[in-house]
């Protein structure tokens, strides 16, 4: 993370005996009072991945004959969301015969969930901001499952679901702000420069359309040129040099993106907001130029275990035909049909599943190596794919965390300059009267980090455990003492960076398919992936779209399914 300046810049405002925590390195912090003694006491380890199986990938595929053959009329290779989607769509079009390869031994991808000492907690995403109306598809599976409903013509969510407040609070100038905007003691210029980003942001939304799903976006040529150059230069091009705005506006790249402002575009660093909720200044309204109904101000969807809700529900209805723990090393295609050849990682068997068709919902990484022939839209997608690293963390606490002055405990927690993403709290949506135990959920996105994939692996849990201890003890001075157990959770390609020229490859994309659905406007349809060179092959993951996010997923997943079934 490029920000020495503006962490160097806090720690100037903090007392002097915190400065330790972000000024020295990990030795001087537990010199300073946070013994060893202390973070050997916290027990944990790495859980939710396996990375061995993905690496089996690197080696030749076993060329020997199947222990098992098994014929089905579909197979779905990946049980990300993108793949339970598509087996959601199969089944709501009445096809039943299918089978559904997933890697790791519970489907949903990055959206999984573990519990720690009784407590729900995610391994991954942890939210679902309100969809609008370019995601349908979302809409009607949130419709589905009892989330939302027409109440006198407006939708209504159900407030069991909603974040409730306080949402947001930012340590900043050595104490609690609500929202994560610095505002607190920052300057007029400052303010002005928010201002002015606000304005730009607004241009943005009025002169093109940003969508989620990005393929309904408007691919207006204001946004090509965006999508040229980082949003680092677009800022400095526009005079947006503020640090505080900056380290704002890296913080909400890495977030959603995985890596901050020198990587990603400026389209994607403009899309954060104009295809959501804009950009207010401190002091500004309501932007008043949405175009659907769908937010209303209203906090995102969220749950104790975070998206892996959706997901369980997304897989429960599929019964034995999931089949978990399996590595997929070869999809071999042709006019007769399609073969896919898995590894069965409970009992090493070889099977091979004969199918008429197929939807390869995998990452664009693992689909260049196990595809046969290769699809050029593949080949070139995955040769310019850059993806991020993540570590994700969850912290049991055997009591609640003594809080420092400003803002009350909110439900997502983030430190200025520090390296990672702050953190969520397990048990905010709770109604108990009295604060408990709690499991914090960490993230750090390691996008910007050189070799940050092979410290991920190679590092001991230890390393990680006293890294994220550290950090997030300059807010919490008791959390080392607090802390029982820590899983850690590596996620080698997390994620899809949108670097420059990802919307220019979506572009080419979308022109060279048809809607999934006939009958239906280029603008309301749901796009399947399907190329002439693969025609019995429907494409669905995040990483065609240059980011992850559910919609992202689901809507991609659902127009493949479609478009099979």
């Amino acid at each position: 993370m490029a920000c020495g300046s503006r962490a160097a810049l806090w720690i100037t405002e903090m007392p002097l005996r915190r400065r330790c925590l972000l000024a020295a390195p990990l030795a001087g912090w537990l010199a300073s009072g946070c013994t060893r003694a202390a973070l050997d006491a916290i027990d944990g380890g790495f859980t939710g991945t396996h990375p061995e199986r993905g690496h089996l990938l690197r080696a030749p595929w076993p060329d020997r004959a199947p222990d098992v053959t098994r014929r089905v009329h579909t197979v779905i290779a990946g049980g990300g969301i993108a793949g339970l989607a598509a087996a959601r769509a199969l089944r709501l079009a009445g096809h039943d015969d299918f089978a559904l390869l997933e890697l790791e031994d519970v489907a949903g991808g990055n959206s999984r969930a573990m519990q720690l000492g009784g407590i729900a907690c995610p391994l991954g995403a942890h939210y679902l901001p309100l969809p609008g109306d370019d995601a349908r598809a979302v809409q009607d599976l949130l419709e589905e499952l009892g989330l939302r409903q027409r109440v006198a013509g407006r939708w209504q969510y159900d407030e069991r679901h909603l974040c409730h407040s306080p949402q947001e609070r930012l340590f900043f100038g050595g104490q609690w702000q609500d929202g994560l905007l610095p505002q607190q003691g920052v300057g007029e210029g400052t303010l002005a420069q928010y201002r002015r980003f606000a304005q730009r942001v607004r241009q943005a939304r009025q002169t093109a359309h940003y969508a989620i799903p990005v393929q309904k976006s408007s691919f207006a040529p204001t946004q090509l040129a965006q999508d040229a150059i980082n949003f680092e230069s677009w800022l400095t091009q526009h005079g947006l040099d503020d640090p505080q705005l900056r380290w704002y506006l890296d913080y909400c790249c890495r977030d959603d993106y995985g890596a901050g402002l020198a990587r990603v575009s400026a389209w994607a660093g403009l899309h954060y907001f104009a295809s959501r909720h804009g950009f207010r200044a401190p002091g500004e309204g309501a932007d008043g130029d949405a175009d659907d109904d769908a937010n209303d101000g209203a906090g995102p969807l969220t749950w104790p275990e975070g998206n892996a809700w959706l997901a369980t529900r997304l897989a429960a209805p599929l019964g034995d035909r999931l089949h978990a723990a399996r590595v997929v090393g070869r999809i071999t295609h042709a006019r007769h049909g399609v073969t896919v050849d898995a590894l069965d990682t409970a009992s090493g068997r070889l099977e091979r599943w004969q199918a008429q068709r197929a939807v390869v919902a995998l990452p664009l990484w693992v689909a260049a190596r196990v595809l046969d022939p290769l699809p050029a839209a593949v080949r070139q997608r995955a040769a310019r794919l850059r993806t991020a690293p993540w570590l994700v963390a969850n912290l049991r606490l055997r009591a609640p965390l003594d809080d420092r002055p400003g803002a009350a405990p909110s439900w997502d927690n983030v430190l200025y300059g520090a390296p990672g993403l702050g953190y969520v709290d397990a048990m905010h949506q709770s109604l108990r009267p009295v604060p408990g135990p709690t499991v914090l959920t960490y993230y750090r996105a390691l996008g910007d980090v050189p070799d940050g994939r092979a410290q991920l692996l190679a590092r001991p849990w230890t390393h990680w455990r006293d890294a994220v201890v550290a950090e997030l003890s300059a807010a919490h001075p008791d959390l080392a003492a607090k802390t029982e157990h820590i899983a850690l959770v590596r996620y080698g390609h997390a994620m899809a960076v949108p670097t420059p020229g990802t919307l220019a490859q979506v572009a080419a994309l979308r022109a060279s398919v048809q809607p999934a659905r006939s009958g239906r406007s280029a603008r309301s349809a749901d796009f399947a992936l399907a190329f002439a060179d693969a025609p019995r092959l429907a494409f669905a993951h995040t990483d065609w779209s240059g980011y992850s996010v559910f919609e992202e997923a689901f809507t991609l997943g659902h127009a493949a399914g479609t478009a099979l079934g």
